[in-house]
């Protein structure tokens, strides 16, 4: 657990053992969530690879769900 103090406008500053573990570097976006009183922090990178992560479990291994739905549209496109 890491105690910090925040300062003037709500600032306060990631300990340099949580950046490196999350692999937060200068510049990256950090997602706060509010879940049951507490705040947790995450990145954009682990935010998409867990929606990705959620997505494969219903796709197939080598399966471009960009790939089908474009042949949908040409499928659509013909029949027109």
């Amino acid at each position: 657990m890491y105690s910090m103090k925040m300062s003037e406008g709500g600032r306060v500053v990631i300990p340099a053992e949580i950046r490196k573990s999350l692999g937060i570097n200068d510049g990256d976006t950090v997602l706060w969530e509010l879940v049951d009183g507490e705040a947790r922090l995450t990145t954009k990178r682990e935010r998409m690879r867990r929606a990705q992560a959620l997505v494969r479990q219903y796709v197939p291994e080598g399966v471009s769900l960009v790939d089908e739905l474009l042949a949908e549209r040409r499928a659509e496109a013909e029949r027109e």
